[in-house]
């Protein structure tokens, strides 16, 4: 496989990623060999798996992964030194990435770190071993790139490939809404509880509650859940009753049709807050996590917000609602808030049109599939 290239994702955003980049690199070279770690959406862009995705996240839930992470960091230590591509794309998912950028590095493989981990929320110092490790860096927040600059780092703003999804999707807000199976008339509040089971978990019941409740106050108001694409109808079906009772029309994928669909939302903190920022939907963002994961992140993560939109613009645009505050009481009345004050929804697209601004006219898939071709050698 020399010439090839690896694209080593962890979790589903990462893979949507991967795949975008595949076919942005199918473009430029269409007999180049992929290989990686991946799911469903890389296989289709004709890469080759060395294995599944997995979901690993936070400290206390990541420990039930470790034997299968070790087991596919084999696989890929192996196929390294077996096919030795020119590049290695890494996405994300810091802790098993930076070992596969050790074991390229020691082959003499070049790296290419894309999205970034969000080091500079937890371990600063981190950075410092990213650029090391790392030949080239495409982050996809703008703020990110003077951090690994000033690292040492060979670290470019590329854009973020949601704007690419969201750019892409056709048809205007009524033939979206048929098109999920939803009444083109009446507004929508879309829910986004997370792509992690361990989310769900947490935020179902918060989510269900609110429907509830929420229904009371606005009657008409219709309501729609996309399942993230690595989770399954099994890992709903505890809710499935539930949801149907109260009129959640579920959907696979689609998150962004259908925030392009939406009036309203509400979000587990994520890059979804960002996703709904550039499709200008005003939120409430929640996020409840593990407790003893949560009191060891107060005391590692250095930021004062959570949410992408908030962290961008470094002031406080949406509301969010952490561990013990993200409760029924205050979600609803956060989502009326929204609904009856002018000021609070004209101030959410003022500052959204300002994020928009700065990721109008980037193409991060084309521009990172350039990168890999300029480390390569064959797109000079």
């Amino acid at each position: 496989m020399n010439g090839g290239i690896f694209i080593i994702t962890g979790e589903p955003s990462g893979e949507l990623y991967g795949a975008l980049l595949a076919r942005a690199l199918r473009s430029l070279n269409g007999d180049l060999h992929i290989c990686g770690v991946g799911g469903e959406r890389m296989r289709a862009e004709g890469v080759d798996l060395l294995a599944g995705i997995t979901g690993a996240f936070g400290l206390i839930e990541a420990v039930s992964s470790v034997g299968t992470l070790r087991e596919v960091f084999s696989k890929i230590k192996d196929a390294l030194r077996r096919e030795r591509p020119s590049v290695v794309v890494l996405i994300d998912f810091p802790d098993f990435n930076l070992r596969v950028a050790r074991e390229a590095k020691s082959l003499g493989i070049k790296v290419l770190y894309y999205v970034s981990p969000q080091v500079w929320a937890w371990r600063r110092k981190r950075t410092r071993r990213i650029t090391e490790l790392s030949d080239r860096i495409a982050v996809v927040l703008p703020f990110e790139e003077k951090i690994y600059r000033e690292a040492g780092a060979d670290c470019e703003f590329v854009g973020h490939p949601i704007m690419e999804e969201i750019e892409n999707t056709k048809g205007g807000r009524s033939f979206i809404r048929e098109s999920l199976g939803l009444e083109p008339d009446r507004e929508v509040l879309a829910l986004l509880p997370g792509s992690r089971r361990h989310e769900l978990k947490r935020l179902m019941p918060l989510f269900a509650s609110v429907v509830e409740r929420f229904k009371v106050a606005h009657p008409g108001f219709q309501y729609v859940l996309p399942m993230a694409p690595n989770l399954s109808s099994a890992d709903f079906q505890e809710w499935t009753g539930i949801l149907d009772g109260l009129g959640v029309r579920t959907v696979s994928g689609m998150s962004t049709e259908v925030l392009s669909a939406a009036d309203l939302a509400l979000i587990a903190s994520g890059t979804s807050t960002l996703q709904a920022a550039l499709c200008g939907v005003p939120m409430v963002v929640v996020y409840r996590l593990f407790p003893l994961t949560y009191l060891l992140g107060r005391l590692l993560v250095n930021v004062k917000y959570i949410s992408l939109v908030n962290l961008l613009l470094d002031r406080e645009v949406v509301k969010e609602l952490i561990q013990y505050r993200a409760d029924t009481d205050n979600t609803v009345r956060e989502l009326d808030r929204i609904i009856r004050d002018d000021g609070v929804r004209r101030y959410m697209a003022e500052s959204f049109g300002e994020i928009r601004a700065l990721y109008e006219g980037r193409r991060a898939s084309e521009r990172v599939a350039q990168m890999v071709a300029e480390m390569s050698g064959w797109g000079r």
